[in-house]
This record gives C-alpha cells, structure tokens and sequence, in this order.
C-alpha cells in the first residue's frame, strides 16, 4: 500500500507533463525476457575461466608460494601472485591518503608480504574449465607463518593491539574529507574525526534530564542477489577491454589503471546489467586479477564470484561500538549532546565513520556538541558501502536516546523532535548551515498519520518512532543526446542503472523538450563513449545525471531554434521554446519538435550535443519510520505488525520507483535490526556465508510497508529533486528497537534483535 500527501500527483507535479507520472521503464522487456547482459552472461571465443585462492588464515605472513604445481597442470594458462603486479615493487604505501590509495588498493586485491583476513586473495589461476581451474588452487603451495589476529573493536583499539599494518599511524581530522594531521602514533585506529560546536560543558550543566548510552551493532552484508563478475581481455596492442557488473566503471578504469601502472586512456569498461548493489559493488574486486591472467595467457578471462566467496572475500557494512550522552531542558530543548563512535573498517582503512559522525545528531538543532569517530581497521574483509553509509548505525545511538528523553520530560516523542528540529541555517555538526529540507513537515506527517494515533490492541505489543537524517553531495556526470529525424531522441550517459535510473534521467529530458518518455531511448555506454561519470551511488544519480541530461536537452533547444530561425528566415532570438513548441515571435507561426526535427538534414545536418556538470550538491535528506511489533515470550520471535516509511523525496520524478526505493530500503533495514550478521569463529571465520544460514528477511517476515511522500522541493534542482535511494534504510534500525524495547519492557541497545538476544532480555528483567 502507498500513499502520497496529495494523491495521486502532488501539486509540485502538477505543472510537469512527464515528471511526476509512472511510464515503464525502457530497460523492462529485456529484464523482463531474460535478454539483458549480467556480468556473468560475457561469452567471448577463446574464453578462459578464472579462480581464486584466498587465505585460510585471518593474519597471517606469507613466506612464499608455489605455483609450479599448478602450472604444470594441463588446461591451466596462468598463474598470478603479487609478484605479477607491478605496483608492489614501484610504489610505496602513503598511510596517510587512505581513499583511493593505489597501493593498499592492489593490497585488497592481492595479498602481498601478509594475509590480513580469512578470504584475502593469495593467488589466482586461469583455465580452460572452471573445474581444471578449482583444481589447480589445490595445488598451489602457499608458507604462512600465522599471526596473532584482532578480530573486535575494543581488542583493536588497545595501546598493545597487535598492529594489522606496521606503519600505520594515526590521522587526526576536524572534517570529514579532510586528509588531516599525522599524529605520529602507531595503531590500528587509522583515522579520528571530530566535531565541535559551542561548549557542551556549558550545554549539559544548562540540562535538567541526561540520558547517556552505549550501543552496538553487527557486521551486516548487502545481500544483493548477483555475485561479482569480471571479464577482460588484454590485447597485443596493450589495450585492455574489461566487462564487469559494477556501480561505477569510470571508477573502476581508474583504480585499474593505478594498480595495473598504465594509462586510463589504455583501458576500456563495459558496464553490465547489475543485479543489485546497495553500494557495495562500487568497487575493484576481480577486474585486475582478470587483465592479469589475460595478459599472461593472451586470451579473454571471466571470474565469477561464488556466494562464499562474495560473503567472505567482499566488503560488508560495519560493525559499530557507539555511546551517546545527549541532555535537555525539562520544556524539551536540547541542550547539549556527545557522541563517541568506533567503527570497523576492516583490514584496510576507509570505514564510513564520517558518515555517521556528520548524519547521526543532523535533524537535531544541537548548539553544544562534539563528536569524535574512530576508523578502526582488523583482521577482517574490508568494509563498503551499504546504502547510507554509517548513518544506520549513527541513527541507532542517537534515536532511543532521544525517545527515553522524551519519556522521561513526559513529552510525545515526535513532538520532542519536533521542537528540537533544525530550520534553514542552522548548523550542521561541521558548521555548515541547513539549506532548506523537510524535517518538520515529515515530523508532523508521522505526528498525525492514522498510524500513529492508533492505539495499540494487543499484550506484547510495542510501538517505535524515527527518523533518520542524510547530507548528501554530488559528484560529476555527462550526457550526450542525438535528436533523430522521427522526433524521438537518443539520451547517452554513463550511470549504471541499478533501480530506474535511465527512466528518472530519460523523464527529466523529456520534460525540458516537451516530449513523451517513450520518445526517449536512454543508452548507459562504456567509458570510450561518453564523459566521465561518478559512481552510481549516494542517491545522486537522478539528480546529478538528471541534471547533466536537462542541460543537454536544453543545449539541443538552443541548436534547434537556430534551425526554426533558418526556416523562418528570423534572427535567432526571435524564435522562443514551450513546452515542445518553437515559436516565431514575428510571425507567430510554431513547429512541433518533431516537426522541425524532420527537417534538420534540410537545415544544416544533424544535431547531437554532448555536456558534461559537476553537480550542485542535492543536499540533505530525511526519512521516518512508525513501526509497530508484537513480541513472543515463550520463543523471542518478533512479528512486525504495522510499518509506515515517510519520506521528503523533493519531487517525485516516477513515484513508483520511488515508492520502491522507500519500501526496499525499509526492507534492508527490517533486516539489518532483527536478523542479519555476520557470525565469527575464534579465529575470524565466517560461519553463516551462505543465504541458507544468513538469514535475510523474505516476504513471509515483513508486513506491507506503506509509503508517504512529503514533497519539499528542493531548490538546487530544476525540478525540486532530492535524493531516495539511500535514507529509507536509516530509521528502521532505531524504530525497531524502540518498538521491541516498549514491547518487552527492557532497552535494546545491540543489534540484530534475533529471538535469543530478546530472551535474554526478557529473562534479565526478570532476574
């Protein structure tokens, strides 16, 4: 069931003829048929298959390895090791630059010198089978000395931890992108981040209530459906030709470029269909260990990812130690709040601790603050993104916080947040002012939704309110459009579409020219055929590509009035644009936009135009949840008996893929809070790697979600865009617990809420 604040189009929408309406989506009928391209799907002559071979050990020094057995085998054609890549006897590690390094980049890739995690690659084979291939790694020889692993936050963090990188010293960071300053210390905590605002002395000395916590969450997976696939093929002119299922291949050209040591211009990539990532798939995995293999056996290699292995060798979202001290005035002011957050990057740097040290007090006016996040890495896989990175968890220690203060002032929840609600210039936790968002028409949509002022009927029962809070920049992106004869248009860009983004960007031309949607045909091309183009990710690409496709169309107008102009035989200026219409100010006469682009090849030729933008930034975005369960006493099993996701989604481009964003990611965070983890042994191996035994939420175990959209338009888009993929996951994780915690009577601070955790609970507050 789906609802929006004015159904069924919202008066934003209203004055569009195609944003705002639902056609279908361009990309259906193969996805439909079974036609479209996955990673897997690449079959080309000569085709070799390649197989991996990762570490059985969490830290573990390689002494040396022999793959002569393995290369004696028939059918195998290649070999690599580290040794075989350039990078690791030409460039040093630069600790300090810990995004996008090139050397702890190939490190992920391929263990060179230690193995930092049960899965790390060792080796890999090429072969004319799968099965020859498999069999090779039994024969390849590895020497490990085995280390003494760290495998928790809080072992991690000790001054006499075992270092996971000899050189690793600590970065202090006021900012969140900032590269910061070298603290000299060596640990496993890569990287401190803080932020400051006014004295939170002063601010809980002014308090009347205050409310300090510890919570906790587990290492969780993406769950997307498709294992990570790669092929390459290496030809004698040195041009490397890569397909691969990926968020980004622009990206992956240029990390492949820096391990491999050759030019970007050398490298081409293909994008696939994707079968899902969540922002897990915007990096390098495979790829350079495919060129690799192609190079030394000279002929095309595919990879194909086994569900193991994408559980144990990919990088899952982080584990999280938190602890949340927020106070406030006993009229329901917040006065000050202090957050300590530790997150698991995993064996190399780079968790989204940044993310949640922003995010996690954002809808709050908090004038006292300070907040200081640790990137902490360990001997497990390194961690990626997953949706909105970091904030599901920053959200999580902060949301309970502010619902037990709100009960303990006797003041409604919602209304409690409410009245602490940031506006228009208030600051962020770094001092950047709000632009304008919909944090209080959302808050007050939840307050007076049906949902939530229904009571409760049944024992057992618990009600949880949230909301969850996201910045969101941007990043560049290109678009080229061919205007064809029959008025249709051919729209290029480089964004892969992982939930209708060709239909959000195709709409948003359509509507500048004054066209249907179907009289588009978007085309996401390689990296040879269009300009550079961000990842898909980080709820940008309806925005951002949007925006490089309506300067497109607008670029195309602007030659097409000249050619009306030719044919009226008028200045240029004379000739104006309506809704798919030009004009002749002098004479009033008017052509069609297809009429006119009949006539182009009379008029001068055809008519393409290329643009490339860097994005405004889309800004923030908020998204609540009203969750009611039912919780058994005898098993610990919770039902969720009533779920309502709210949204300020800007302008609501194709409300129902919008509505889709809304519910999937309400489902992930359903899960995250009551099922996922990941399950280690004594030794840092996984023990629930498959879908079997980790247990993903299916449609048996959630509710219909309902969705309500808030439209605020946003100003930095012409048409009030905002960004949805990536906010609806945020408040499912504090709403659940709050909901649990009000049903069972006892504060649920650690997740997932699986039955054992809540019978332990049920049997604490009896004791």
């Amino acid at each position: 069931m789906t609802t929006t604040t004015n159904s069924p189009r919202s008066e934003e929408t209203k004055k569009y003829g195609v944003v705002g309406t639902r056609p279908i989506r361009h990309d259906g009928l193969d996805k439909v048929i079974g036609a479209a391209k996955y990673g897997a799907d690449i079959q080309l002559p000569g085709i070799l298959h390649g197989r991996v071979l990762r570490s059985p050990y969490a830290h573990a020094r390689i002494k040396s390895i022999d793959t002569t057995k393995a290369e004696a085998l028939t059918g195998v054609t290649a070999v690599v090791t580290s040794k075989d890549f350039p990078i690791f006897s030409s460039t040093a590690i630069d600790l300090a630059v810990t995004q996008g390094n090139p050397r702890l980049l190939a490190e992920h890739i391929m263990a060179a010198g230690k193995a930092l995690y049960i899965g790390h690659t060792v080796a890999a084979v090429a072969a004319t089978s799968p099965h020859i291939a498999e069999q090779a790694l039994g024969l390849i020889e590895v020497d490990y000395e085995v280390l003494t692993p760290v495998l928790n936050l809080k072992d991690a963090m000790k001054e006499d931890a075992p270092l996971i990188h000899d050189d690793l010293t600590t970065y202090f960071k006021l900012e969140r992108f900032a590269r910061g300053d070298d603290t000299g210390a060596k640990s496993n905590i890569a990287s401190h981040i803080q932020h400051k605002l006014g004295d939170i002395d002063k601010g809980f000395a002014e308090a009347d209530v205050i409310v300090e916590r510890e919570f906790s969450t587990q290492t969780v997976h993406q769950g997307y459906i498709e294992p990570h696939a790669s092929t390459a093929t290496w030809a004698g002119d040195g041009r490397l030709t890569i397909w691969t299922c990926t968020q980004g291949h622009f990206a992956i050209r240029s990390s492949c470029s820096a391990i491999l040591d050759i030019p970007e211009s050398d490298i081409k990539v293909v994008p696939t269909e994707i079968g899902g990532g969540f922002g897990a798939k915007a990096t390098t995995y495979l790829e350079p260990l495919a060129a690799i293999l192609s190079k030394k056996s000279g002929r095309p290699v595919k990879i194909v990812m086994t569900r193991k292995e994408v559980f144990e060798g990919t990088g899952p979202a982080s584990s999280t130690l938190m602890r949340t001290k927020i106070g406030a005035t006993k009229d329901g002011k917040i006065t000050a709040a202090q957050l300590w957050m530790a997150f698991e990057a995993g064996a190399f740097p780079g968790s989204p601790v940044g993310g949640a040290t922003l995010c996690a007090t954002g809808a709050y006016n908090i004038e006292n603050l300070l907040v200081d996040g640790y990137d902490v890495v360990l001997n497990k896989q390194k961690v990626q993104a997953y949706r909105a990175p970091g904030q599901p968890q920053g959200a999580f220690s902060v949301e309970p916080v502010i619902d037990e203060l709100a009960t303990k002032l006797g003041i409604d929840p919602l209304e409690f947040r409410l009245r602490n609600a940031v506006k228009e210039g208030d600051r962020m936790p770094n001092g950047v002012p709000h632009p304008v968002f919909g944090v209080k028409e959302l808050e007050e949509a939840m307050r007076d939704h049906p949902h939530y002022q229904t009571p409760l009927a049944g024992p057992n029962q618990g009600r949880g309110a949230a909301i969850g809070y996201r910045w969101q920049g941007g990043q560049a992106s290109s678009a080229t459009i061919a205007v064809n004869t029959n008025g249709t248009i051919n729209l290029i860009t480089g964004s892969v579409d992982i939930g209708g983004s060709r239909t959000a960007v195709a709409m948003q031309a359509a509507e500048i020219l004054g066209i249907s949607a179907e009289d588009v045909y978007p085309t996401v091309v390689d990296t040879d055929l269009v300009g550079y183009t961000a990842n898909t990710g980080g709820s940008r690409t309806a925005f951002d590509t949007g925006f490089a496709a309506i300067r497109a169309a607008e670029e195309a107008i602007r030659l097409m009035k000249a050619r009306a102009a030719l044919l009226w035989e008028t200045e240029e200026g004379d000739v104006t644009f309506d809704h798919g219409t030009f004009i002749c100010g002098k004479t009033e006469d008017t052509l069609s936009f297809k009429d006119l682009s009949a006539r182009l090849m009379r008029t001068g030729g055809p008519i393409s135009c290329s643009v490339s933008t860097n994005s405004p930034g889309s800004g923030p975005i908020i998204a609540g949840n009203i969750v009611d369960v039912a919780v058994d006493p005898e098993t610990g099993k919770v039902d969720i008996l009533r779920c309502t996701a709210f949204m300020d989604v800007g302008t609501a481009v194709h409300p129902a893929y919008v509505e889709g964003q809304i519910q999937g990611g309400t489902v992930q965070g359903i899960g995250w809070a009551l099922n996922e983890g990941y399950f280690y042994d004594e030794n840092g191996g996984m023990l629930n790697s498959s879908f079997l035994d980790y247990r993903m939420p299916t449609a048996l175990d959630v509710p219909m979600i309902e969705t309500v959209m808030i439209e605020v338009p946003n100003p930095k888009h012409p048409f009030g865009l905002r960004g949805v993929g990536e906010a609806p996951i945020i408040p499912p994780l504090p709403a659940l617990a709050i909901a649990v915690s009000n049903a069972i009577g006892v504060p649920m601070r650690h997740l997932p809420l699986t039955p054992d955790v809540i019978l332990a609970a049920l049997e604490s507050r009896g004791a």
